[in-house]
């Protein structure tokens, strides 16, 4: 059985996962039926279909101590890695019936959802779950399907998850570059002076991006608006809008399309506050926008490779046309310093810190994650073809990120077939009324339309 050492950020996904905090990406699809047994026939086929996905046959392993299984780690240099590591290997007793459920029929898909994004995923087994959700009507049913983040980021869980869809054109992945072959259990002594080299370097480069980020959060404090005790209770809820909207807004006042989705965000932000009694004067959350860095068809595409940028969300300012004018002026600058500086860089630390310290320290950086950023916008691929299910066409889809220790709300947005589609997920105690939020998601493309068009 083969074993490869987790990238630090998948490992660091996987220690800082608690009871209340599951670490788990999740995606709610909505697919259109004639069919009230829709649901449970689609439920034999992802069970049928994950039993030939190898990527779903992966299970995360903890390493204590250096593991003879790993000699390309260790003959690569690596061993002061693999102390307190974990693994990820080929499961030996899989069975997708653990992993494939089928639910009672309901006539609330978010509510279903929201229940069961609460619940970690089990951690002796592949950590990922499919649930399916047949509609009350006959006419609908639902599949949410949970990753853990240490198993896949947005993208792979994408591929994971077409791979139990119908048969679609999907690019072929690059294959890999060969690995050389491994020497021994120990590291070649030839390449100790290149190791230890490459060593300071990292700890130069981590003291580089820990100065910035320590600098970046100088002065900042926690919106209370989005911060809160943790309940551990979930409440999702999503909401589609046109593409081409965006589009004309993104014409007449300028910016890119993300630039205009995170306005929509700060302007729904500000709706929401107000309509709620809690006000929107003078509040400007830290967002965490994250920025993958990791190449297209990447040789490794299962391992976390994320920096990000943080800007302040303009929610106190009346003008939505301004709104957009500020989030498009910070993201510039974000993008000019680039994405190795400035606190949401705080990820790309990982990078720097041995397995044994992301062991220790998983539960100290879950709880700082509040002295960071208030919100989480996270943007996830889509594919641009239709995907089907037993033939039944995917009618819609809502991404859902977890929720960071102290963070009561996280924003995730799809586009898909012409219309983007806003996953919100929260803290169910902290934000009891996130369907108004998601109301007022469509209210501010009216508004922002209606500026452009004056």
């Amino acid at each position: 059985m083969t074993s490869d050492l987790l990238a630090p950020l998948d490992l660091a996904f996987w220690n800082i996962e608690s009871a209340r905090h599951p670490m788990h990406l999740g995606a709610l699809g909505v697919f259109a039926c004639h069919s009230p047994t829709a649901g449970a026939h689609a439920a034999d086929l992802l069970a049928v279909r994950a039993a030939a996905v190898p990527g779903l046959r992966m299970r995360i392993r903890d390493v204590r101590l250096p593991d003879v299984r790993l000699p390309r780690d260790l003959a690569a240099g690596r061993l002061p890695l693999a102390l307190g590591g974990a693994t990820r290997e080929q499961a030996p007793d899989f069975d997708p019936l653990d992993h494939v459920r089928l639910h009672a029929p309901t006539d609330d898909f978010h509510a279903e959802a929201g229940r069961l994004m609460e619940r970690p995923l089990e951690r002796g087994r592949p950590p990922w779950e499919a649930h399916v959700l047949p509609g009350a009507s006959g006419t609908s049913f639902a599949v949410l399907f949970k990753f853990h983040h240490a198993l896949a980021d947005g993208l792979r869980a994408l591929t994971l998850a077409a791979g139990i869809m119908d048969p679609m054109d999907m690019p072929e992945p690059r294959s890999p570059r060969p690995q050389e072959p491994a020497r021994g259990l120990l590291p070649d002594m030839r390449k100790i002076p290149g190791f230890l080299r490459g060593t300071l370097e990292d700890m130069g480069r981590a003291l580089d991006i820990g100065a910035s980020v320590a600098l970046s959060a100088l002065g900042m404090r926690s919106s209370s608006a989005f911060v809160s005790e943790p309940s551990g209770t979930r409440r999702t809820a999503g909401v589609v809008i046109d593409l081409d909207d965006v589009h004309r807004v993104r014409k007449s006042a300028g910016g890119t399309v993300n630039d205009v989705l995170i306005a929509i965000v700060a302007g729904a932000l500000r709706r929401w506050l107000d309509e709620r009694g809690d006000g929107s004067t003078g509040v400007a959350p830290r967002a965490l926008i994250p920025v993958s860095r990791r190449r297209p068809r990447s040789a490794h595409p299962q391992g976390n490779r994320l920096s990000g940028y943080l800007i302040r969300l303009p929610v106190g300012d009346p003008d939505p046309l301004e709104r957009l004018r500020s989030v498009r002026t910070a993201m510039d600058r974000n993008k000019d310093a680039g994405p190795n500086r400035g606190a949401g860089a705080v990820a790309l630390l990982a990078d720097h810190v041995p397995a044994l310290g992301h062991r220790l320290g998983g539960p100290l950086v879950s709880q700082a994650a509040r002295l960071w950023f208030d919100i989480l916008v996270t943007s996830v691929p889509l594919p641009s073809l239709g995907l089907k299910l037993g033939g039944n066409p995917l009618a819609a889809v809502y991404p859902f990120a977890p929720l960071a220790r102290g963070q009561s709300l996280a924003v995730a947005i799809s586009t898909y077939r012409g219309r983007v589609h806003f996953g919100l997920v929260a803290d169910g105690r902290a934000v009891p009324d996130l369907e108004r939020l998601a109301r007022a998601v469509p209210d501010e493309v009216e508004t922002l339309l209606a500026a452009c068009r004056a």
